[in-house]
C-alpha cells in the first residue's frame, strides 16, 4: 500500500478487520512547493523554512521542512488507510528526532500496537522515516473505529 502520490485509496476496515501486528504505509517526497504550501495554510514562514541561504547557514546545512507538516500525515494514514473511513482520531503523541532536509522522500508508517473491544479504540505506533530507516518522527495515536 505505498503511494507517492499526495491520493490515497480510502479502506473502510471495521473494528474487527483490524489486527494487531498489521502496518500501513506510504511514502511522501518533500520539496519546496509542499513545504511552501503548508506555510500558507500554518502561516509558519519562519526562514528555516523557506529561505534557502538562511537555512544553508545552520546547523541543519538547509531548509527543513515544518515539523508539524510532517506531522499532519499521520491524519492521511489514520484517515485513509487504518481505518480510514470510519475514523475518529482521539489523540497522537510526537516526537520530533531528526530535521527533514527538503528534497527528501519519506515514509510514513503505522502499525497496530492495541486494540480496545471495550472502547472500539486501536492505537498505531506511529513514524516517518527515510527509506534507509532513519527516524524522522515517532509517536503513538489512539483512533476511534466507528460503526457505520
Amino acid at each position: 500500500m505505498a503511494s507517492i502520490s499526495p491520493a490515497l485509496t480510502l479502506n473502510s476496515f471495521s473494528f474487527e478487520e483490524i489486527q494487531v501486528g498489521s502496518i500501513y504505509s506510504f511514502e511522501r517526497f518533500i520539496d519546496a512547493e509542499l513545504v511552501s504550501s503548508f506555510a500558507q495554510i500554518s502561516g509558519d514562514y519562519n526562514p528555516l523554512h523557506m529561505d534557502d541561504v538562511y537555512g544553508a547557514h545552520t546547523e541543519m546545512g538547509g531548509r527543513v521542512a515544518h515539523g508539524m507538516l510532517l506531522a499532519s500525515f499521520f491524519s492521511a494514514l489514520a484517515g485513509m488507510l487504518c481505518p480510514g473511513l470510519r475514523c475518529l482520531y482521539l489523540s497522537q503523541d510526537i516526537r520530533f528526532k531528526k530535521p527533514v532536509l527538503l528534497d527528501t522522500l519519506v515514509v510514513v508508517k503505522g502499525i497496530v500496537t492495541g486494540k480496545s473491544e471495550a472502547t472500539n479504540i486501536i492505537v498505531l505506533n506511529t513514524t516517518i522515516t527515510s527509506k534507509d530507516g532513519v527516524v524522522f518522527v515517532e509517536g503513538e495515536a489512539k483512533l476511534k473505529v466507528r460503526y457505520e
